[in-house]
Parts: C-alpha cells; sequence; structure tokens
C-alpha cells in the first residue's frame, strides 16, 4: 500500500456513512424486531458476522435448531471471500436457499433485514461489533471474551444497556451446560462453606494457535485488511496475524483472553462475583520460540471482594491433566479435566495430612450426576454443545435476560485484562470498581 494515511480509508467513509444509515433506522428496526419476535411464530431472521472456523461452528449449532426454534441464518459477513462463499454454501445447505452475503458489516446492519446477529470475528473486534450491533437496534449473540480494550467493553456494555430491550448473550458457554449449573446449585446450597481458594490449571503440548492452513490461502486482494485491522495502528498485511491473531499482544492476550475467560467467567456463576480487586501474573515464551508475542506459560492470581484466592494457571509446554479445584472449610469440589469438562466430585473436608497420612481415603467422595445418570460424566464437552445457544434464542422470544449478559462479560473481560495488564507490566493491577479503571495501587476508600 502506497498511500500515505492509509487509515484514512473507503472503510472509514464506509463506517461512517452507515453509522448515519444504521442510526436512523435504529429505533424502527428495534421496534420491527422486538413487534415480530415477542409472541409470534414467525421465523427469526439471523445474520452472522465472521464467519471462520468458530463461525463454521455457530452456523451448525444454528442449523440444528433451525426447526425447533425457528431460525434462519438469512445474511453472513466476513471481509474474506473464501469465509464468505463458504458460508452462503453451507446456508444453502442447511436451509435450502443461499444467505445474502455482505463483506462490510456496516452494510449488513444498514439493510435492516435481520432480527439478531451472531459476532464470531477476531476478539480485538468483539466489543466494537457488538456495539455496532446494539446502535443497530438488533439482539445479539458476541463471542468471548467480550473485548480487551477496558474504553471499548465499557462502550459496548453501557449502549446493550441503554436500550433495555435488547437480549445479548456473551459466549461463554459453560454457564447453561447443566453440570455447570448443578455445580452452582451445591455452592449455594452451602456444601463447600466458606470458599478461600479457587484454582484452574489446564495445559496443552504444542504450539497452539501456530500453524493455521488458511495462512498460506489468503491474499490481501481477497480481503479488507484496514476493516481487519478496526482501529488498530496500521500495519503491512501479515496473514499470520490475520488468522493467528491470539499470538500477538496489541490484538490478543492469548490464553487469558481465550482460556482463562471462559475460567474466571465460571468462578463469577458459581460464586455469584464479579470483578477482582487486584491481580499478579508471570510466565513467559518458554515452550514455542515461534515469534509468538503471547507467553505460552502463563498464571495469575487474584483477590476478590468475598475474601477467596483464585490461580489461573496453562502451560503449552505440558498436557498435565487439568483440574478445577473449589476449596471450602466444609468440602471440595474438584474438576478432572480441562476447559469446559462435566466431571465433577465433591470431597468432604476432614482432618489433615499431617496427622494422617491417609486422609485422603477416609474423606467422603461424591460424584455429581444428573437425574437419571448412572456413569460419571465424561472430562470433555464440545464446544458445539446446543444449551446455550438453545438459551439464547428462547430469550429472544421470552425477551428474559439470558444466562451470560453483558454484565457477565463486562466482569470476565476485566478479570483477564487485569491478569493481562499485571503480565506486561509486572506489576500487581488493582480494580477501582466505583471510576472502573485500573490502577497501580489500592483505590482509596
Amino acid at each position: 500500500m502506497t498511500d500515505s494515511n492509509p487509515r484514512i480509508s473507503r472503510r472509514d467513509l464506509l463506517q461512517n456513512t452507515a453509522i448515519v444509515a444504521v442510526g436512523s433506522a435504529a429505533f424502527n428496526a428495534s421496534a420491527l424486531s422486538y413487534s415480530r419476535i415477542v409472541g409470534a411464530n414467525d421465523r427469526i431472521a439471523l445474520g452472522h458476522i465472521g464467519v471462520g472456523v468458530r463461525g463454521r461452528e455457530l452456523q451448525g449449532m444454528a442449523a440444528e435448531l433451525k426447526t425447533s426454534k425457528n431460525v434462519e441464518m438469512t445474511a453472513v459477513c466476513d471481509l474474506w471471500t473464501i469465509n464468505r462463499e463458504r458460508a452462503v454454501a453451507d446456508s444453502q445447505k442447511h436451509y435450502g436457499r443461499a444467505a445474502r452475503a455482505y463483506k462490510h458489516a456496516e452494510e449488513m446492519l444498514a439493510a435492516g433485514n435481520v432480527d439478531a446477529v451472531i459476532i464470531s470475528t477476531p476478539e480485538h473486534g468483539h466489543s466494537l461489533q457488538l456495539k455496532m450491533v446494539a446502535d443497530a437496534g438488533k439482539d445479539a449473540y458476541c463471542e468471548k471474551p467480550m473485548g480487551n480494550v477496558l474504553a471499548e467493553v465499557q462502550a459496548a456494555r453501557d449502549v446493550v444497556l441503554a436500550r433495555k430491550n435488547l437480549v445479548v448473550q456473551i459466549g461463554t458457554q459453560h454457564r447453561s451446560e447443566p453440570f455447570g449449573v448443578r455445580v452452582r446449585e451445591l455452592i449455594r446450597e452451602g456444601v463447600l462453606g466458606d470458599v478461600t481458594k479457587y484454582e484452574i490449571a489446564w495445559n496443552y503440548h504444542g504450539p497452539r494457535w501456530r500453524g493455521r492452513p488458511e495462512v498460506k490461502l489468503i491474499r490481501e486482494q481477497d480481503t479488507d485488511w484496514n476493516a481487519w485491522l478496526m482501529n488498530k495502528a496500521y500495519r503491512p498485511f501479515d496473514p499470520q496475524l490475520y488468522f493467528e491473531y491470539r499470538l500477538y499482544k496489541d490484538f490478543s492476550s492469548g490464553i487469558a483472553d481465550q482460556w482463562m475467560s471462559h475460567g474466571i467467567d465460571l468462578c463469577h456463576f458459581f460464586l455469584d462475583e464479579s470483578h477482582p480487586i487486584s491481580a499478579v501474573a508471570h510466565g513467559g515464551v518458554f515452550a514455542w520460540h515461534d515469534g509468538r508475542e503471547n507467553p505460552d506459560t502463563f498464571q495469575t492470581l487474584l483477590t476478590y471482594p468475598k475474601g477467596f484466592l483464585v490461580s489461573y494457571a496453562t502451560s503449552f509446554g505440558n498436557d498435565a491433566p487439568g483440574y478445577t479445584r473449589i476449596m471450602g472449610t466444609k468440602a471440595t469440589l474438584y474438576n478432572s479435566g480441562g476447559e469446559g469438562s462435566p466431571r465433577w466430585a465433591l470431597v468432604e473436608e476432614k482432618g489433615n495430612h499431617e496427622q494422617d497420612d491417609d486422609i485422603d481415603a477416609k474423606r467422603t467422595r461424591k460424584d455429581i450426576l444428573l437425574p437419571g445418570d448412572k456413569t460419571l460424566a465424561p472430562m470433555g464437552i464440545a464446544d458445539e454443545d446446543l444449551s446455550h445457544i438453545t438459551n439464547w434464542f428462547d430469550c429472544l422470544r421470552s425477551r428474559k435476560e439470558p444466562n451470560a449478559t453483558v454484565r457477565d462479560g463486562f466482569a470476565h473481560s476485566v478479570a483477564c485484562m487485569m491478569a493481562a495488564r499485571a503480565y506486561e507490566s509486572g506489576k500487581k493491577v488493582y480494580w477501582d470498581a466505583k471510576a472502573e479503571v485500573f490502577l497501580d495501587h489500592p483505590p482509596t476508600a
């Protein structure tokens, strides 16, 4: 590119023009969507922004529910020609007719012919696109994290809440899965006593997020690089960044954004908490020296207002078994497996190892099963589980709050940003809940 100021591009002109068009139609679009969905049997018309790997999974999930929930993917949007054309073909296969295709989200929203929008783009765009969709008066399902820039996450949350009637689900899907719901019920019943520590360790052996095959397929002329960058500083076209963005700190914090977001959201869900008080973090690139900027080995400690410590750790250099431990004064809830594992057990807290080497065998252990289950739950659950998107579809009609609101999305985003900020700075980071700012010292009373 030879433009001396490439950030002032046709994308900027399109976006500014579309904002006027979307803004002028927002009230009518919202009213139309609301009146069509509430108490109606009309088919819900879905739009979809970002139809890459996760996007195709979400497309398939929506298609599985097309009859029972009366939904149809009627519009798809992706900057890359290959993704866009494949999404159109998928819609033809799933619904018997092709979805309308758009290169830019602004164009799809300005057309005004969808009721709700799924957002599954790279994470540096989540907050910006959620705000855009909310400004257009559309309900949304936005992949996690809700965002990784504080001002952008605040702006998206505030627009959604200000409109009052929007149904927005954030993609922390484990809140809707039955074993997670059962664990929360047990904790609320008081089985743990006072919780003082919450531990998460999820591992993987391999150069996670490096080596995407699409890197060798994309050409700059087949996408809109400026639009992909959104509000980030211009840099020359980079196919690796385009698809392996989780490795680059200006676009993602990697482990914190992608994995910790699920773990800390479950912590908030189980313990009825929101934002941490403080965070420290450490790690580095110890296993995969492949040009990645974000750590492949990461650990963070967070304190919470209710008086407990959270430890989150991930290694990409060793696949040691993952686990979660919620440690209380009466018992421990122990989860075997990595992210999303439904295998939970409740272990009685009595005695001490110092006095009895065999105390573990004497502690009562109860596996957590659902009604009617005869065998242990598996140690993993597919990302394509339908519980969460089903909850969103149901709420589109009932207009009730979904299981993962923008308040929940804001909370997990704050925790992840604190951990990432602590890692990058090497300093303890504090959260001022009243002013909603990060500090390098405890907030004043």
